[in-house]
């Protein structure tokens, strides 16, 4: 017996019209008819909203308006169509069908995944880029001991330079290298008197957490605060317009988030190696934290707008599919 799919909507004539004609073809046609409401989910909703309803029989699709005559049609190719398949016994066949015979533990996890993962992505954004706030925070009140675990956690995740991060409770949000040449603004060679920031010294302003006077670096420095903090606040955003935004054309995450961030880290790295060659035609230069932050918003709101899209479409055919498994089974 074939399963024909009915996409519908409470107050649907044509859908109560389609329902109807495929309960009246049940003597010429046997097969098990599983009714899906799209008003159930989103992304069904967005997929069949200006087209149900909609019949689903093996790989036949058939979308309003058609006949009776038309639907008796459909059915019989999807009905001779899975006896010819039975008859030679194809491998892929009796596969799928198995697979759709009952609902499995990792059926419900990967649906449950589908309708929740934003969530969990939001969750995960949001502890990333807090938990490294706490550690200055937790240092200001006399909590060395959870500060220094935030550090520890982070550390292999960032370089942790002072000179490249934001600092809290202190005289400034920042002290940067010389380099950055900021006017008015104190250096972290002037605050620290750590005057060597060449590798491997950076190792001890790495180490650096700061002070009751200076305030107490956050343990992200201030590129991946920035990356880290728009990816967080698009999420959000992309869940509270009910992941409706677009994707992100490629070319314009390529010239909006690489481009700017590639050009002002690349350029810096490489005026950096120690080479009478490149430092003849690459000055020099420390990037300031406005630029830091700036690239590094540019690039991680331009990612996440680029990648969670494509994740929702992913997600979506999860849906469309289990959901439409769920209601073939519970019949």
């Amino acid at each position: 017996m074939i399963t024909v799919t009915l996409y519908t909507r409470a107050g649907c004539e044509l859908c109560k019209q389609a329902e109807d004609d495929l309960k009246a073809l049940q003597e010429v046609i046997p097969h098990q008819l599983a009714i899906i409401d799209i008003d159930s989910d989103p992304s069904l909703r967005d997929t069949f909203d200006l087209e149900i309803p909609i019949v689903e029989a093996g790989p036949f699709r058939l979308k309003a308006p058609f006949t009776r005559q038309e639907l008796q049609m459909t059915l019989g190719a999807a009905a001779d169509r899975r006896s010819q398949l039975e008859n030679i016994n194809d491998k892929t066949f009796q596969v799928n069908t198995s697979r759709t015979q009952t609902i499995s533990k990792a059926d419900k996890i990967s649906y449950w995944i589908s309708k929740h993962y934003l969530a969990i992505f939001n969750a995960f954004l949001i502890l990333y880029i807090g938990l490294p706030f706490l550690a200055p925070i937790f240092k200001k009140a006399g909590w060395n001991t959870p500060a220094e675990v935030i550090y520890k956690i982070y550390r292999p995740l960032c370089h942790q330079w002072a000179f490249r991060s934001f600092f809290l409770f202190g005289g400034q949000a920042f002290y940067p290298h010389a380099a950055a040449k900021m006017p008015g603004i104190l250096t972290f060679e002037q605050v620290s008197g750590i005057t060597d920031l060449t590798d491997p010294s950076r190792l001890q302003a790495r180490l650096f957490e700061g002070n009751a006077l200076l305030g107490y670096k956050v343990a992200l420095c201030e590129r991946d605060v920035a990356i880290w903090g728009a990816m967080a606040l698009f999420g959000v955003v992309y869940a509270l317009t009910g992941r409706k935004l677009p994707k992100l054309h490629w070319l314009i995450w390529v010239l909006i988030g690489l481009g700017p961030i590639g050009l002002d880290g690349f350029s810096q790295l490489f005026s950096q190696i120690p080479n009478p060659f490149i430092q003849s035609i690459l000055p020099y230069r420390e990037s300031t934290p406005f630029l830091r932050v700036l690239t590094g918003f540019l690039f991680g709101l331009a990612t996440a707008w680029f990648m969670f899209p494509l994740i929702e479409e992913s997600m979506a055919d999860t849906r469309r599919l289990l959901a439409k498994k769920f209601a073939i089974l519970k019949k």
